[in-house]
């Protein structure tokens, strides 16, 4: 059986069905597996020793679609759900089997401030849609596979290659993360060393908390690669994180997270730390959060209470533990 299983974004929505294509090539070892994504994603399935091959969506659907065609697949697992997934079951005329979105009730959820998003985890959610192939969950965390073995000492400087934190400060949205002020007073708060980590839209972000905090603090930000910046998550006793790709990428390598979270709620996406032994999902319950799914570039009434109001002592006790 050859099968392809399409998921074109984003960072955190693939990385959480790499154990679907985990399970499928262990319980189908016969069966050959293949991914599609978006080139800009590639980067999570390089190495993965469960994937025979990756295809790269083009920027002509038509030259996708015919790259799958050549293929002949038997099945088409689709976890994204979208027009072009449409469109190329269609095209293709390939059996295939859906992810259910549950895009109505998620709505609702959001605009309602409702809860009718059942507590299901994104992972599990993906799985529903191999069930007919008699695979079932092995138990095991998400895959990431770093591409090298760095070295602390290229990396970090002396004082923070041993024992330390990696907190990670980026996110794409500005609601996703927290401000300057309070993770000054969480790493204040915090026994260990701390390693900030996150893109170079951050990097001013971590001067300011480098600055206000001293030796504490080693400001990564910016200056290391995606995949040196994994390196460092794997190597961290603890990490703190927001909603954001590396912060769910942190999760492949078993560390105690703080999962922190501000406008958007991992009850809706269902993508709270997985198979993580030791987790604080740190939040607090307001009328109006989630304000969306994906986050905003500004809190909609101005205060942005879900982050400012959100208690430093459950995340520091919770890392000092570590």
């Amino acid at each position: 059986m050859k099968i392809l299983v399409i998921r074109f974004s984003s960072m955190g929505d693939i990385i959480y069905t790499t154990p679907v294509v985990r399970c499928l090539k262990k319980q189908l070892p016969d069966a050959e597996i293949h991914f599609l994504t978006k080139p800009a994603f590639q980067y999570i399935y390089n190495n993965n020793p469960y994937l025979d091959k990756l295809l790269l969506l083009k920027p002509e659907l038509s030259d996708t679609i015919a790259d799958i065609q050549a293929e002949k697949y038997d099945r088409i697992i689709d976890l994204h759900n979208n027009l072009r997934t449409t469109i190329i079951k269609l095209r293709t005329r390939i059996k295939s089997s859906t992810y259910k979105k549950q895009r109505i009730r998620k709505w609702l959820s959001l605009k309602l401030n409702l809860k009718l998003v059942p507590p299901v985890h994104l992972v599990d959610r993906y799985l529903k849609a191999v069930a007919f192939l008699g695979v079932k969950n092995d138990g095991l965390p998400i895959d990431y596979y770093i591409k090298k073995e760095y070295q602390l000492s290229e990396l970090l400087p002396p004082s923070h290659q041993s024992n330390y934190i990696a907190f990670v400060i980026g996110a794409t949205h500005f609601t996703k993360r927290m401000p300057n002020h309070k993770i000054i007073n969480i790493c204040r708060q915090l026994k260990h060393p701390v390693v900030l980590l996150g893109g170079a839209d951050v990097k001013a972000n971590g001067e300011i908390i480098a600055a206000a905090l001293g030796e504490k603090i080693y400001n990564a930000c910016g200056q290391t690669t995606l995949d040196e910046s994994v390196f460092l998550v794997s190597k961290a006793a603890s990490i703190i994180g927001f909603d954001t790709g590396l912060t769910h990428i942190a999760e492949a390598f078993n560390k105690p997270i703080a999962s922190v979270w501000g406008g958007t709620a991992p009850e809706l996406l269902g993508v709270q730390p997985y198979m993580v032994k030791d987790v604080l999902v740190a939040e607090i319950d307001l009328s109006c959060r989630p304000c969306s799914k994906f986050g905003l570039e500004k809190c909609p009434l101005g205060h942005f209470k879900c982050m400012n109001d959100l208690p430093e002592t459950p995340i520091t006790n919770f890392i000092n533990e570590y």
